[in-house]
């Protein structure tokens, strides 16, 4: 039956077959939900950087067995994909980028046909798998042998030199947006939840983990001084929390149910940082529930890692540079905790309500960290993040400034600003301020389990909090001004600046040396946490025009020379000190640039600076193109893509 003619039956019938309600699962126990739920209805859930039909054809589990090549940087091997469809489809269409498909089978071995489409620059090549018609009820197995190429975008292959051990080499993979296609021939939609599993064959001196139960801690001998590695993800997951890491890896628990992967020379300092792990999980559980995925355990990876950290379930995978040494950063666990509610629990449908995963988290994240440091220690972060939020509200167009985004035709990336992440979470404590703190934890608590391993719209969000909040009452629907926070620019006039009293010293301070030309010997900068510490790096003077310079060389010597910023080991700090530093030309930190911009991959690090030595002319972009041809080998695709549009490939 062709597509057109299934159309108008295809949506009900394939809800039909896949319409069981998804229920909890207590905390470490075993999945007790079914392999797949209905997709998501409406307009709103119509995902553009998919080729998949879902409401015809539907991938619901994901059988990998692939062989580790370090050698070639590849990965080679198959994928068995379970596929439910209405009755009388006869084609899967799946998403796949730079992979090379060898041969499709279906479950008795026989050859399908198949057949790769045309690339598109952002979304890869749809591959169109034919099979005889689906009868009512069927469900399938198809086989598809393939192997990856070097340059896949989700993998990072590095050498032992790119290593903290500088012995053994290192895979890890990041699949957020839609980048899992580059290493999983699926249909890769957040809103097509999948479960999954593996077999991975690796060199047998390296460690295999994943974002699944470890179903072979220790690995299996399979020969030719290679292990095979089992995993298994029972709970259907969005294809992008796929996620997979090789290299020498060592573990240490922070509980029974807690614990930190990383290479062994860093593993006492990752223990410790991060050992306010299992105190999260507890503080996130008496929040909002049970938490549902068994293990909680972090994996710090090398520092060419492209983001702060990635929720991949069971396992977050974590930048190096939270590792300061006072545990000042911790806060991105907590946001990456609270993922395993808001993302991997309840995900977005599609990439424009990407505000659904990270504004929820944020807000989830600082409810976290107020349960464990204090109110003052929340309200100090929730303004760091205002203050990032009212810059991009200056320099984004309008129509990017909105929660429900448009992103047909663009990189899903495009999206992933702080729009998302902190106009999403002003908004959601703005409900809290209104409806006040007890009924709103109630209705977020049954928010996540009403929707437990469901896609979720923005159009899905405001009709559960309609009808579970509101409830008709008309005076809290018109305080909330729910369609102007999410589908309008700018911030709504019910829209409350955070703030923080700790600041206020900080700001003073900033004032008599920014402005008043005071000595940095006068800086209380020994008396303060690192929040305050980045508020007074923040400061800018009211009205400052692009490129303008507002301080001295001699200032600048002595704020670095006082306070030690050039052997700064916070990455946060390094970072603010760095934008102020190369915006005004201050010849001295260029060596401070050029070692922390080739010792991290961060692309919230690496890009704005690249930006601010771009915007300096003559002075800062041979800077830049001199340090970016040593720093991009080191980088993820993820950073050099960002990188490359900017500066130019090396």
């Amino acid at each position: 039956m062709t597509r057109k003619a299934l159309g108008l039956v295809s949506a009900l019938a394939l809800a039909a077959a896949l319409g069981v309600s998804a229920c909890s699962t207590p905390t470490g126990g075993a999945a007790m939900i079914p392999p797949a739920i209905a997709p998501a209805p409406g307009p709103e859930a119509v995902d553009s950087h998919t080729y998949a039909h879902p409401e015809i054809a539907r991938v619901v589990d994901v059988a990998l067995d692939l062989t580790a090549d370090f050698q070639a940087k590849t990965l080679s091997g198959s994928a068995t994909l379970d596929i439910l469809a209405v009755p009388g489809a006869n084609e899967i269409v799946l998403d796949i980028r730079d992979l090379d498909i060898q041969d499709v089978t279906d479950a008795e071995g026989r050859p399908l046909r198949f057949v790769v489409g045309d690339n598109d620059a952002i979304k890869g090549q749809p591959l169109t798998v034919y099979f005889p018609a689906f009868a009512a009820n069927e469900r399938r197995k198809i086989t598809i042998r393939y192997s990856t190429r070097p340059d896949a975008a989700a993998l990072q292959w590095l050498t032992p030199a790119q290593t903290a051990g500088g012995k053994k080499p290192y895979l890890f993979s990041q699949g957020q947006a839609i980048l899992t296609r580059t290493w999983v021939p699926t249909q890769d939609s957040p809103g097509i939840r999948q479960t999954y599993s593996a077999r991975i064959v690796a060199p047998e001196d390296l460690t295999v983990v994943m974002s699944a139960d470890h179903l072979t801690p220790q690995g299996e001998p399979v020969g030719n001084g290679m292990k095979a590695w089992r995993f298994r993800m029972n709970n259907p997951i969005p294809p992008y929390l796929i996620a997979i890491g090789v290299g020498d890896l060592a573990f240490a628990p922070f509980d029974g149910r807690t614990g930190v992967w990383t290479e062994p020379s860093r593993l006492a300092a990752a223990r410790w940082e991060l050992e306010p792990t299992a105190a999260m999980v507890d503080a996130a559980e008496k929040l909002y529930g049970p938490y549902r995925w068994g293990r909680y355990d972090l994996l710090v990876l090398p520092p060419s890692f492209p983001f702060g950290g990635m929720e991949n379930p069971k396992l977050t995978f974590a930048t190096p540079t939270i590792i300061a040494g006072d545990r000042s950063l911790v806060s991105l666990v907590a946001h990456e905790l609270a993922h395993s509610w808001s993302g991997n629990l309840v995900t977005n449908a599609t990439w424009n309500d990407f505000w659904l995963n990270e504004g929820f988290t944020s807000y989830f994240e600082n409810r976290i960290m107020e349960s464990l440091y204090g109110h003052d220690r929340a309200v100090q972060e929730q303004v760091l993040a205002w203050d990032g939020l009212q810059d991009e509200l200056k320099t984004l167009p309008a129509a990017d400034n909105r929660l429900h985004l448009d992103l047909t035709g663009r990189d899903p990336d495009d999206g992933m600003s702080t729009i998302a992440y902190d106009k999403g979470a002003a908004f959601l404590r703005t409900i809290e301020q209104t409806a006040g703190r007890e009924r709103f934890d109630a209705w977020l608590r049954g928010y996540f389990d009403r929707n437990a391993y469901r896609p979720m719209t923005t159009a899905m969000f405001l009709e559960d909090i309609r009808a579970n909040l509101v409830k008709g009452d008309p005076a809290l629907e018109n305080a909330l001004q729910l369609d102007a926070w999410v589908y309008q620019p700018g911030l709504p006039s019910n829209a409350v600046a955070p703030v923080s009293h700790a600041f206020e010293p900080v700001d003073a301070a900033a004032v008599a040396f920014y402005r008043d030309k005071g000595p940095a010997s006068a800086i209380p900068w020994a008396d303060w946490n690192t929040q305050q510490r980045q508020r007074f790096l923040g400061w800018r003077p009211d009205g400052l025009r692009a490129g303008a310079d507002w301080l001295t060389n001699a200032q600048l010597a002595d704020l670095e020379s006082t306070l030690n910023l050039a052997k700064e080991g916070n990455s946060e700090l390094t970072f603010a000190w760095l934008q102020i530093a190369l915006a005004h030309r201050y010849q001295p930190a260029v060596a401070t640039a050029e070692t922390f911009l080739t010792s991290q991959g961060r692309r919230k690090f690496v890009m704005p600076l690249f930006q601010t030595l771009w915007a300096e002319g003559d002075w800062g972009r041979p800077i830049a193109r001199r340090i970016y041809a040593e720093a991009r080998p080191l980088y993820h695709p993820v950073t050099s893509g960002s990188v490359d549009a900017l500066v130019g490939r090396p």
